[in-house]
């Protein structure tokens, strides 16, 4: 799953006895593991000491002695920086990503507890979070993380009253091994109580901030801070108040809620005064690779996981009390704003339409480079003033029930409103403005990108989306091509594309155009007020050149070559099917 993160399709790692072991450990039955083992053999994924070693393209090697603790961040999970050099780091975000020359500070009022201060300061981190399906199934980082917790309570701290903090394992084994051991206490004390079993911060769903520290914030304009043992850290995603955000290790998370700061450096200042009045450091309560074990051997047991998972599919209380018909096709509720009858087969034919070419088409959008799938389609937070939180107000759901996009992606009127509605995305046809607006034209009106599109789509007008380098970047999202689908956008013209978000524009019947060297939305001078028109698409093969003519608002004309990404045969035929839905269905019918 974070293999995109990180540029791979796949990351392969071999089965070996260890796996079978974690397997039995974790309450898979016998013929379960054996047959495991055997498919492993069978296809030749299993590893012991006579399997031969792979052969390689390429290899890279690791000292692993130069491996050193780091976080990930400012915006981007691979943005990789030693702990070391955090303080440096953020230093530098802050003057060429947030553009400032030094700290800023804001007043903030009613903060109580050991620490407070009355001002808010750029780089104090205001959220830390345990949480993520990965890091909370590894049951080291989270003895770790509670053996820190034990000996930072045991010597007085506290998490700093300005951070919100919270715990949120990916499995209730979790919590039973925390409890046996007594260092669910310790969290708890520090603030790090079980918010739940599931996605939580990681994919925007942490909660308000306290009020006094949103008005801080938004007062001095403060790039804040988040920290959090998450898998994805994008511009936006996590809170809307918070513009740094640093992916880190269970027990990083806690010491950073007692150190409450990026701004300072973690490895030499001190986290705080003990009770015996004597600063303390993290080395004084960093828990020894021994004690974990040592706790992991005592405290974690198979039978944890065999009655956890014994009925698992049987769910809460509130799971159970959920009435669902028996019926061969899903009852649609009109009224229901989770989950929605999408429009993408209205008005389909039994065979498909000849692909007509795009004329007079609009630029929706102008990007710049690594525009991520978060940018495009966010997972996190609804803003009472954005389209979507319009559109759910309108159906009668209160602010505090909005939820998130992520959690309303069965619902297409929510998620086409989302789309490109990142409270971080730049578009350049707006220049100086965060957020997902645009501007329309002939009217030269600035409005919500959603509102834009339906008023295009209604005046039957094709849109496009340009941008820069690496678009489509991070999560593997489909709902970055569906909502580009149903904005009514039929080209994306960029300089180079990630590969899954390029295979999920033609599957959803977008074209994805590629620069040629040397040509960019810079080099042509793009600012909105063009046309585009794209033809012979009729006549489209893989990787072929495509021509695309500018209409500029002077009267004058341009044009330039674009190579279709359009890759293989087999995508060429989701194209000219619609999508690959429509190419499906069609299969079936036939």
């Amino acid at each position: 799953n974070m293999a995109p993160e990180y540029g791979a399709t796949c990351g392969f790692f071999p089965i070996d006895k260890e796996v079978c072991r974690y397997l039995s450990f974790t309450g898979r039955d016998k013929d379960r593991v054996s047959l495991v083992e055997a498919y492993a053999k069978a296809q030749g994924m299993w590893h012991d000491e006579n399997t031969p070693d792979p052969v390689f393209t390429d290899t890279l090697e690791l000292d692993l002695s130069t491996v050193e603790p780091s976080l990930a961040g400012p915006k981007r999970p691979q943005d990789r920086i030693a702990l070391s050099s955090a303080v440096s780091e953020f230093e530098i975000a802050l003057k060429n990503i947030f553009m400032r020359s030094s700290p800023t500070s804001a007043p903030i009022a009613a903060l109580e507890g050991v620490g407070a201060k009355d001002k808010l300061t750029d780089g104090d981190v205001v959220i830390a979070a345990i949480t993520s399906c990965t890091n909370t199934s590894n049951p080291s980082v989270l003895f770790a993380a509670g053996l820190l917790a034990r000996k930072a309570r045991e010597k007085g701290l506290f998490r700093k009253p300005w951070v919100k903090t919270s715990l949120a394992p990916g499995s209730q084994v979790v919590t039973d091994y925390l409890e046996k051991a007594g260092l669910q206490d310790d969290l708890d004390a520090l603030g790090f109580n079980t918010v739940g079993y599931g996605c939580t911060t990681c994919i925007g769903n942490s909660g308000p901030l306290d009020d006094n520290i949103v008005k801080s914030i938004e007062t001095g304009d403060l790039v804040t801070t988040s920290v959090l043992s998450g898998n994805r850290n994008f511009e936006g995603r996590i809170s809307q108040h918070v513009k740094a955000n640093y992916l880190a290790s269970p027990p990083l998370v806690v010491a950073y809620a007692l150190f409450g700061t990026m701004a300072k450096d973690i490895t030499k200042d001190s986290i705080g005064t003990g009770k015996d009045g004597r600063p303390v450091y993290l080395k004084d309560i960093w828990p020894h690779p021994k004690e974990v074990s040592d706790f992991i051997t005592k405290f974690l047991t198979k039978e944890m996981f065999s009655t956890r998972y014994a009925d698992v599919f049987k769910g809460p209380p509130e799971w159970q009390a959920i009435k669902a018909e028996k019926s061969e096709t899903y009852g649609w509720d009109a009224n229901s704003t989770y989950v929605a009858n999408p429009p993408y087969f209205e008005h389909m034919s039994i065979t498909p339409e000849m692909v007509k070419d795009i004329s007079g088409a609009r630029p929706l959008a102008i990007l710049g480079d690594s525009v991520t799938t978060d940018h495009i389609s966010p997972a996190g937070s609804i803003k009472a003033d954005s389209p979507a939180g319009k559109y759910l107000i309108g159906y009668g759901v209160a602010e505090k029930d909005f939820n998130s996009y992520g959690a309303r992606r069965g619902n297409h009127e929510v998620m086409m409103r989302g789309t490109f509605a990142n409270i971080r995305i730049k578009n350049e046809m707006v220049p100086g403005v965060e957020g997902g607006v645009t501007k329309h034209y002939p009217s030269g009106e600035q409005l919500d990108i959603y509102d834009a599109a339906m008023k295009y789509q209604k005046n039957g007008i094709p849109l496009v989306v340009i941008g820069g380098k690496e678009y489509g970047t991070g999560s593997s999202r489909d709902w970055a091509a569906k909502g580009t689908n149903l904005l009514g956008v039929k080209a994306v013209i960029v300089e180079s594309f990630e590969r899954i978000h390029r295979s999920n524009l033609v599957g959803m019947g977008v074209l994805p155009l590629q620069f040629k060297p040397g040509v960019t939305r810079k080099t042509l001078k793009l600012d909105g007020t063009e046309t585009f028109t794209i033809a012979g698409l009729s006549n489209l093969k893989p990787q072929c050149d495509v021509t695309v003519r500018i209409g500029r608002v002077d009267g004058s004309n341009d044009s330039f070559t674009t190579l279709c990404r359009i890759d293989t045969a087999g995508e060429l035929d989701y194209y000219k099917n619609g999508g690959v839905l429509h190419y499906v269905l069609r299969g079936l019918a036939a």
